[in-house]
């Protein structure tokens, strides 16, 4: 989960340079391009960092839940069916 995070920020972080440089600021192609694959580069690392640390938060708060849910369980009767 936290890849894909990271690659859906880098393409908009990338989509949104290329607009931003090429379209309205009126740079050169090369510049534009150059710019926007560092900052999905850039992008890709944070969100995936970030990804993975949300990611191990969630985790944790689960673990003591986890001891609780072979309780929480429906067993199924034969006049269930």
């Amino acid at each position: 989960m936290p890849q894909r995070l990271a690659a859906v920020m880098a393409l908009l972080a990338f989509a949104v340079c290329l607009i931003a440089g090429g379209i309205s600021a009126g740079n050169p192609f090369t510049s534009t391009v150059i710019r926007a694959l560092q900052a999905m580069a850039a992008t890709f690392a944070i969100a995936l960092i970030v990804g993975f640390m949300g990611q191990k938060m969630v985790e944790e708060n689960l673990k003591p839940s986890k001891g609780k849910l072979p309780e929480l369980e429906a067993k199924p009767k034969p006049s269930d069916r």
